[in-house]
């Protein structure tokens, strides 16, 4: 066994591309060779375990890895008892309750005594012993919406992004049991939390940085404190005098979702010079 801190990430996939990434902009430089599960990083007493997505909660939880990416999805599943260090901002999904269009179905207590088929055992139980009903579970690994068209189930409690899915096989969304994420959960028992630690804080630098951009602009002094409602920034902008007077320029953080309607806000002010500039990582 390695005296190195293990981190498991996803071995494919597009969560394990995201993972990967993730990592490297973190300054952790590492290669997988070929289909090794193992790749040692430079310069780090660190091992990176290629796993399946499914299995990091549980090999989280039994200690053969300190930290593990995976959906909060399959970490509420899992029933396994981590540490949630860091919400990754990506693999957002909703597990919901969907049943036939025209079926007798209204209500979750409706749900009692039928036929329930998905890859979330543990947590449609929990949501069913929630609303006063029992149903029997199917579990299966793979697509669940046909399952009602075949027979097999009276209703199905799968993961839903734009809901087009559903509506090509005649199906609508009863109840929503909750929304997940992509996140880095820790082993509370590791031995490693110092570098654990040093790890989350790289991650964290890299996720806030992915969800802002830097905005500068020029504006007329006399309407820099209309300006600055716009772009208050993490703690304050930062403004500097040009060299003429009667203009300020200022730089400030702003949510990368909203940039392009504060440049049209700050242009209506009489803003120029307006860039937007993307920021790679930053500690706050």
């Amino acid at each position: 066994m390695t005296e190195n801190l293990r981190i498991g990430i996803p071995s494919k996939g597009r969560l394990a591309e995201l993972s990967t990434q993730l990592l490297k902009d973190a300054g952790l430089r590492f290669r997988r060779q070929d289909r090794s599960l193992f790749a040692r990083v430079r310069d780090m007493p660190i091992d990176i375990t290629f796993l399946r997505t499914d299995d990091i909660p549980i090999l989280c939880a039994e200690g053969a890895i300190d930290l593990g990416i995976t959906g909060e999805d399959l970490v509420a599943e899992s029933g396994e008892k981590l540490a949630a260090r860091l919400n990754l901002g990506v693999g957002n999904c909703r597990l919901a309750v969907c049943v036939p269009d025209d079926g007798e179905v209204k209500t979750p207590k409706d749900l009692d005594g039928k036929r329930i088929a998905t890859s979330f055992p543990r947590v449609t139980q929990e949501y069913l012993a929630g609303h006063g009903a029992t149903a029997h579970t199917v579990k299966l690994t793979g697509s669940v919406e046909v399952m009602i068209a075949l027979g097999v189930a009276d209703a199905i409690v799968d993961l839903v992004e734009t809901g087009s899915t559903l509506a090509a096989n005649r199906l609508r969304i009863l109840d929503e049991i909750g929304s997940y994420e992509t996140v880095l959960v820790q082993n509370p028992n590791t031995t490693h939390t110092a570098l654990a630690d040093r790890i989350v804080r790289r991650l964290e630098g890299v996720v806030i940085a992915r969800a802002y951009s830097l905005l500068e602009y020029n504006v007329p002094t006399e309407k820099l404190a209309e300006a600055e409602k716009f772009t208050p920034g993490f703690n304050s902008p930062t403004v500097n005098r040009l060299e003429d007077p009667a203009w300020s320029s200022v730089r400030a953080m702003v949510k990368r979702g909203e940039v392009i309607e504060i440049m049209e806000k700050l242009e209506a002010l009489g803003a120029t010079a307006i860039l937007e500039t993307a920021i790679a990582n930053c500690r706050l």
